[in-house]
């Protein structure tokens, strides 16, 4: 089965075609297409970059007005101009697509009607910049590939599991009626790896409590124990929890109440430096991308050296908040950009659990080939480096559904 994925992001668009076998395995084979739309931060352009399975590159400089044009440009992409993956629209038998907020409906991936629909712009007003655009993806499809069967996967929809005192905030009890309540994200990424992670160690998932760490732009962490998340570290928004790339994370609710009073700063305005303006880049003053921020350090930046400092004592604070919540742990697991690439956040994030008999192979955390066990042979806690495979994940959950639907 021909299965296109459609990833959407609040400044990028990721596109996949991959064939996915009968039962949908774990192991991602190479795609067959892809694809990348990323906005100018500037102006109303667009590059975009496509390559299919023979190697076949292209790069585009476009003049995207509308974020519909650009997606429209990439999905013609498939099957015509320099780099096609298909002869016609009618080979893509089925589309996935990443929704980053289901709400409390959706433990579930589910095929795309109506109804999903409206259920996924009612949570828009949460997670806007994604849910509005992965909407504009379904119609999209459906304007220029057909009527093929759409797939919505959420990132909400594994931590539907977590216990209720992990999901409730100490706030008036209205909140609840309101659907103020925790729902953490990435969790298809999180589920992926905690799936790979009992692979890996060939262990029963009934018995494993793994920790998994995605650390991009965007970080969370989930404990896993059964196969189950059992907790996370994202709530209401992907605002809560640790420190990242452009995101404060979690914040005295009090600074909020005080600069709205001192400074008379608008709702408007707490978002725009919450989630553009904090993290890695509002206390480096150098970037939000954490290799250029060790880079400064390095070179005796000391705001950057700062920002790195509270990262990494964010990250241990928030890996000690998982342990308690699955009382063990058998597998520590690293993914996403950060996760995947820095061996100076794995060491760092490692060093403080050396009590737990905790031990990082320095060798082979300076340079991990693929998926891999970094920890010493006689560690008490596998630490694992995963790579993320958000979109066949997607991929997997679209075959996975329509053969049970079929059946």
């Amino acid at each position: 089965m021909k299965v296109l994925v459609l990833n959407s992001g609040s400044s990028s668009q990721k596109c996949r075609l991959y064939q996915v076998a009968p039962g949908a395995p774990l192991d991602p084979p190479p795609a067959l297409w892809r694809a990348e739309i990323e906005w100018a931060a500037t102006d109303s352009s667009a590059s975009l970059r496509i390559e299919n399975a023979s190697g076949v590159r292209y790069n585009e400089r476009i003049e995207a007005k509308t974020r519909a044009a650009a997606v429209e440009r990439m999905l013609r992409g498939l099957w015509e101009g320099a780099a096609p993956a298909v002869r016609a629209p009618s080979e893509i038998q089925a589309v996935g697509h990443r929704i980053v907020h289901g709400g409390a409906e959706f433990r579930a991936p589910a095929l795309i009607d109506e109804r999903v629909l409206q259920a996924i712009a009612r949570h828009a007003e949460i997670a806007p910049l994604h849910n509005r655009s992965e909407i504009e993806g379904v119609r999209l499809v459906e304007k220029f590939i057909g009527a093929v069967p759409q797939v919505a996967v959420f990132d909400t929809a594994f931590h539907r599991t977590l216990p209720r005192p992990a999901t409730v905030y100490p706030g008036p009890y209205a909140w609840l009626d309101e659907g103020i309540e925790r729902y953490g994200f990435h969790g298809i990424n999180h589920r992926y790896c905690a799936e790979r992670a009992e692979r890996m160690l060939g262990k029963n998932s009934a018995d494993l409590r793994v920790v998994t760490c995605h650390l991009g732009n965007g970080c969370s962490l989930a404990a896993v124990h059964g196969g189950h998340s059992v907790d996370t570290t994202m709530g209401f928004t992907p605002l809560e929890g640790l420190m990242m790339g452009t995101r404060s994370g979690s914040v005295d609710p009090g600074i909020l109440i005080h600069l709205a009073r001192k400074h008379g700063y608008t709702p408007d305005d707490l978002d725009r430096i919450l989630n553009r303006e904090s993290g890695l880049l509002g206390l480096s003053g150098v970037s939000s991308d954490l290799r250029e921020v060790l880079a400064a350090a390095r070179q005796g930046h000391s705001r950057a050296q700062l920002a790195f400092d509270v990262f990494l004592h964010r990250l241990r604070a928030g890996i000690g908040w998982m342990l308690a919540s699955l009382g063990g742990l058998d597998a520590l697991v690293f993914t996403a950009g950060i996760g995947e690439n820095s061996s100076d956040v794995r060491a760092g994030a490692c060093e403080p659990f050396a009590f737990l008999g905790l031990r990082l192979d320095p060798v082979k955390n300076a340079d991990p080939a693929g998926d891999a066990d970094i920890a010493m042979a006689d560690s008490s806690i596998r630490v694992l480096v995963i790579r993320a495979q958000e979109d066949w994940a997607i991929a997997r959950e679209c075959r996975r559904l329509l053969e049970s639907s079929a059946g």
